[in-house]
């Protein structure tokens, strides 16, 4: 299971909880052993409103999940009214990944949110789940760690975990392979989900 796992976390992941909002980046590189097989790829989903996830191996499993909690999240809202919570998306995430331990989805995902509070989850490939201030996975994520561990700190603003997160993913592209071709960056806040274009990301890295 370790050998499946460091083979298809290709990518770099990062979350971070800031005091106005939950700041998700990734690159945009997709491998294929030592092949780059796409150099734009989405690996940052919106689920809902308030909600996000990020993931770091195979594709199709990815978007395969991507899909189901989509309709879960709709499925839960249509039954209840209330729209489904970051820890309840994440639980489910992990359920799912648990459940198909032995035929596992090849996948790692950073799970965040908005809804009393901001939420950021971990869910590993066979259901581990964490809950923390700021996360990293996939292959660059020893690099990201580096950057995180030693400049985090508690009640960060947006702009400032906008930079952070993008210092760490260019860390994990400078030494990690596969990882590279650029930066997605999106925000979630109380105002909903925002994907951050190349324009906004420019400005908010000069200020």
């Amino acid at each position: 299971m370790l050998q499946l796992t460091e083979k298809f976390k290709g990518t770099t992941t990062v979350g971070i909880v800031c005091k106005d909002g939950v700041v998700l980046a990734a690159d945009r590189r997709a491998s294929l052993g030592n092949i780059i097989y796409a150099r734009n790829v989405t690996k940052i989903h919106k689920i809902d409103e308030h909600l996000a996830i990020a993931g770091a191996g195979d594709v199709g499993d990815i978007l395969n999940l991507v899909r189901l909690l989509r309709a879960e999240a709709k499925l839960y809202y249509s039954q209840s009214g209330k729209r489904m919570s970051v820890k309840a998306l994440a639980t489910l995430l992990a359920n799912i990944m648990n459940g198909a331990k032995y035929f596992p989805y090849l996948a790692w995902f950073l799970v965040g949110g908005y809804d009393e509070k901001l939420k950021l989850y971990s869910v590993d490939m066979v259901g581990g789940i964490t809950e923390d201030k700021y996360a990293t996975a996939g292959s660059g994520m020893e690099f990201a760690y580096s950057i995180l561990d030693s400049e985090y700190k508690d009640n960060l603003t947006l702009e400032e975990g906008i930079k952070l997160a993008v210092k760490a993913i260019n860390t994990a592209i400078k030494r990690d392979v596969f990882s590279g071709d650029g930066i997605l960056v999106v925000t979630i806040t109380k105002e909903g989900y925002k994907e951050l274009s190349d324009s906004e990301l420019e400005a908010t890295l000069k200020q």
